[in-house]
């Protein structure tokens, strides 16, 4: 059975640095050369790395005003982290490759929009790898400006699109 539920730091962090660098990497670095794909990863490529000082580094880049997690079986399948100032922003949104198509994602951002509406929040934005449009359109938002090509961490080329929804 599905849970969504608040993230709990030092319980989830690991597993929710590992669920970003795997599905960040398949699904949204295909256009990166392979040498280049840590630049893009940051912190994130040393996700499965023990060291005291990875972890950290991970868990405090995951920290948010509003972190939620899908959790089945025990594990955590998806994650969304947000911010509220003056509108509702949707920093991101991971859902492992097998669990999607399955309603997580929805899940998830339905948590967020309800907590944003009881925060007096009327307004959403986010910035959307291009693999991501197709969801969310289907979820209501709408694309606010053109295709903008941006970085991660390092890594220069992430192709995204500004959407928005007003709740």
């Amino acid at each position: 059975m599905l849970l969504i539920r608040e993230y709990l730091e030092e319980c989830d962090a690991p597993a929710v640095g590992r669920l970003i660098a795997d599905t960040f990497s398949e699904f949204n670095l295909t256009f990166a050369p392979t040498e280049e794909r840590n630049l893009h990863l940051g912190p994130f490529q040393y996700a499965r790395s023990l060291e005291a000082g990875h972890q950290t580094e991970i868990a405090r880049l995951i920290w948010a005003e509003m972190v939620y997690v899908a959790e089945e079986e025990g594990e955590i399948v998806g994650m969304l982290r947000g911010n509220l100032h003056g509108y509702g922003r949707l920093l991101s949104l991971y859902v492992r490759g097998e669990y999607q198509w399955r309603g997580i994602g929805r899940k998830l951002v339905e948590r967020f929009e309800q907590d944003c509406l009881w925060e007096g929040v009327r307004q959403v934005r986010l910035a959307s790898t291009l693999y991501a449009v197709p969801f969310y359109l289907k979820l209501g938002y709408k694309r606010s400006t053109g295709v903008r090509t941006g970085f991660g961490f390092e890594g220069r080329g992430l192709v995204y699109q500004p959407m928005k929804k007003y709740l």
